[in-house]
């Protein structure tokens, strides 16, 4: 989303100053973060015709953020995050009316009972099972499922506004986490109650994690994201959303680090209830990470997903190399295609006229 957003250097000077007094205090600390993804783009099918593009927050979200820990004693502490969304090749905020659109929560951790924060925040499908998914292990956004109905890639529906979030001890790597989101919160694309459970068990070179949401009222991009003009019966507008009475989002999946080889697969299952039905809109996702050298890598994967009647297939093969601890350049090739009446419409790129659509990335990623 492009819009006009003016960030003051008063502003900046506040935050600052905030930082700063607040690392003032003993046994505290606040980082200031960020991150910066520039770069061009081929599509080989946009709209009908092929087009050269500047792409951004493909490697990762461009973001900025300060996050901050208190020593409150006995092994406590109090935690806060504050992180904004923005576009690098503008300069502009991913959210008009959301200044810390991505995430904004203060807490409390605890070395027995977990951590628990309150405030906007992610849910476990992003948190857990998008970390084994083609998507993020590729380091590409546009790698992730269709609209992201799943919610595994990071877009600003996954943020959710007023919840209340545990995660618990890691007991022998295993850890367990939920959510609750209040209805009527502002700023979320869920109007309804939201809740979110997930298990997460990392031992060494395995991870496997499984995850369950609900939401109620939630809206759905069935139009821009996967060119759809009509769902069960009811026609939707060019651009605008879908609003599902109630969205189950599930998934199971993992990952198997060899020495310089990385495995992983999952499987999501969406099933989006209506008035007087409900589909399904399930995915199928898998690929490989080799290390060639510590500063070079290379990936492939593919996925499959599903949504009455429609089918979308996308392969994707990626390579990164490391300038620095914080700087990457990169360079991906995907293609998609899709079928039953679907078109192909490559994440945060557009939709093709047909089935069939290419896309090239390449660019640099800077931390901070």
């Amino acid at each position: 989303m492009k819009t006009n957003f003016a960030f003051r250097a008063t502003d900046v000077a506040c935050l600052v100053a905030l930082a700063v007094s607040t690392t003032a205090y003993a046994q505290s600390s606040v980082t200031l973060y960020g991150s910066l993804d520039a770069g061009l783009g081929y599509v080989s099918n946009l709209h009908g015709a092929h087009a050269y593009i500047a792409e951004q927050g493909t490697f990762q979200a461009d973001r900025f953020g300060f996050q901050g820990v208190e020593d409150i004693g006995a092994g406590r502490s109090v935690v806060f995050r504050l992180e904004s969304g923005f576009v690098t090749t503008t300069g502009a905020s991913a959210s008009s009316s959301t200044f810390f659109n991505r995430q904004a929560y203060v807490g409390m951790s605890d070395p027995v009972f977990g951590t628990m924060t309150l405030g906007r925040q992610t849910d476990w499908n992003f948190d857990w099972l998008g970390s084994v998914s083609t998507g993020q292990l590729l380091g590409d956004f546009s790698a992730f499922h269709p609209a992201n109905l799943d919610g595994l890639g990071s877009t600003l529906p996954v943020q959710l506004s007023s919840t209340v979030k545990w995660k618990s001890a890691n007991y022998s790597g295993l850890s367990f986490g939920a959510l609750y989101g209040f209805p009527g919160a502002s700023a979320s694309n869920t109007n309804g109650r939201t809740i979110s459970f997930g298990a997460n068990y990392t031992n060494g070179p395995l991870k496997l994690v499984a995850v369950y949401s609900e939401y109620r009222d939630r809206l759905l991009p069935l139009s821009n994201g996967l060119g759809l003009t009509s769902f069960e019966g009811q026609t939707i507008a060019p651009g605008a959303t879908f609003n599902a009475k109630q969205v189950r989002d599930m998934g199971i999946g993992g990952s198997y680090r060899f020495e310089r080889v990385t495995l992983h697969a999952l499987a999501t299952d969406v099933r989006i209830q209506l008035d007087g039905g409900s589909e399904h809109f399930r995915t199928v996702d898998g690929g490989v990470n080799v290390r060639l050298t510590p500063a070079e890598e290379i990936a492939a994967g593919a996925w499959t997903a599903t949504l009455a009647g429609h089918r979308w297939t996308q392969f994707t093969v990626a390579n990164v190399y490391s300038l620095s601890k914080a700087t990457q350049v990169y360079a991906d090739l995907m293609f998609e295609t899709a079928g039953g009446g679907a078109v192909a419409n490559t994440l945060g790129i557009g939709a093709a006229s047909g089935g069939r659509q290419a896309v090239f990335l390449s660019g640099i990623h800077h931390l901070f």
